[in-house]
């Protein structure tokens, strides 16, 4: 008899890969010869065709990466994968907790071995070979280390609660769940900056001149306080440039990237940390912050109704039922929810992003300094300024550049009429 989840299951495979290759493949012929007229003297011919090059690349080698995925997610699921892994598991003679903790790690470490080719690949070769790269292989292992560290010290209890909470609380478990995963975000937000992020990058007080001056100026403009002014090497690891707000109350910070420093004037990093300013004028942090609450909410609830269905673990070609391997076989099912929840919350951040330039643009005259930034950022990350407007609809969480710079550039005529 032919199992309905497992059909449904493989469907949900499919169509998600067979997506995500047709929007790569409209992507790669949206790309043109022409040079935007927008970024003339900002490219040179050369440099326009490498970031062309550069998005054909990526995007090839990430379909091939898919691929492979998805192949070898089918495989497991046909050949009883996720059986033996909790055979395995169960060999230990634990308790069921540390059993399900066991099942997972084991999984996240199968999964880490398949994708590091892949992400070795992208990092050495691809990255290296576009001027990206700055990371050492052991820099690269030891963020891995510290990453699976974290995940130990940090994820494991969490994990370990929610098992416990759907094994012993009933009907009312998805809610205990969801509490105890919300005040474990707020938890990670405030040790983030403090605890976290210094773990893999250094954090270096701004040094004393016309940079530091030009933004505590503009802050107290803005009455804005800041608890600090922070360079972060990202040079580390990447040429890339970018910036950020990190941390609440007495541990908020703003954090510019060595690159950026490198890369941008003092005016155009000015009108970057007005930008930045401007997601917090607007709440859309909280926003964001709510955005994800909910959703793990919904998530934990939809869960609670699937947990020990037995078709489910058949579709799997599972001994056992439990808790832990239910919460992993779920993922399957919630992936069609999470991929238009994730559109969704794409749309709200474009959103943001256009509120926030028009805050640069409103707070001091930066207009021309974000697009001049812009620009320059653009060319340095070799971004795709053609992509496909579906491509943006389903993966983008920022506006493509022209459409920012076309935005900002209207918004300055409609001040200048008012």
């Amino acid at each position: 008899m032919i199992n309905g989840y497992l059909v449904l299951i493989v469907a949900i495979l499919l169509s998600v890969y067979l997506l995500n290759l047709t929007t790569a493949l409209l992507n790669l012929r949206s790309l043109r010869s022409d040079l935007p007229a927008e970024f003339v003297g900002i490219y040179d011919v050369g440099q326009y065709a490498l970031s062309q090059e550069y998005t054909r690349t990526t995007t090839r080698f990430a379909l091939l990466e898919s691929t492979i995925s998805l192949l070898v997610t089918l495989t497991f699921i046909f050949a009883g994968g996720f059986n033996l892994i909790d055979l395995a598991a169960r060999s230990f003679g634990f308790a069921t907790i540390p059993t399900g903790l066991i099942f997972t790690g084991l999984l996240a470490l199968l999964s880490a071995v398949l994708s590091l080719p892949f992400t070795l690949y992208g990092t050495f070769v691809i990255e290296e070979r576009f001027g990206f790269n700055t990371t050492t292989v052991a820099t690269f292992f030891l963020d891995r280390l510290k990453a699976a560290l974290l995940a130990v010290v940090l994820g494991a209890p969490l994990l370990a609660g929610i098992f416990w909470f759907f094994e012993t609380s009933g009907p009312s478990a998805w809610v205990y769940c969801w509490i105890a995963t919300v005040i474990f975000l707020l938890v990670v937000q405030f040790l983030a900056p403090v605890v976290i992020m210094p773990l893999f990058n250094t954090f270096t007080p701004l040094a004393d001149g016309e940079l530091k001056e030009a933004i505590t100026r503009y802050a107290a403009a803005q009455q804005f306080a800041l608890q600090g002014i922070y360079t972060m090497d990202g040079s580390k690891r990447s040429t890339r440039a970018n910036a950020f707000f990190t941390g609440f109350g007495r541990f908020r910070r703003i954090v510019f990237f060595d690159t950026l420093i490198d890369k941008l004037t003092t005016s155009e990093i000015v009108a970057v940390l007005a930008h930045e300013m401007g997601h917090y004028k607007h709440r859309h942090l909280l926003g964001m912050l709510v955005l994800s609450i909910l959703q793990t909410g919904l998530m934990f609830f939809l869960l609670s109704r699937l947990l020990d269905n037995p078709g489910l673990f058949a579709a799997f070609s599972m001994e056992h039922i439990s808790v832990y391997a239910g919460l992993v076989f779920f993922g399957f099912l919630y992936t069609p929810i999470a991929t238009l929840l994730a559109i969704a919350i794409n749309a709200f951040s474009r959103h943001n992003e256009y509120q926030a330039d028009r805050f640069a643009l409103d707070s001091g005259s930066h207009g021309e300094a974000l697009i001049s930034g812009l620009k320059k950022l653009s060319r340095s990350n070799l971004s795709n300024l053609t992509p496909h407007p579906v491509h943006v609809f389903l993966n983008y969480s920022h506006p493509p550049v022209l459409a920012r710079i076309e935005a900002l550039r209207k918004a300055a005529g409609d001040s200048r009429e008012q």
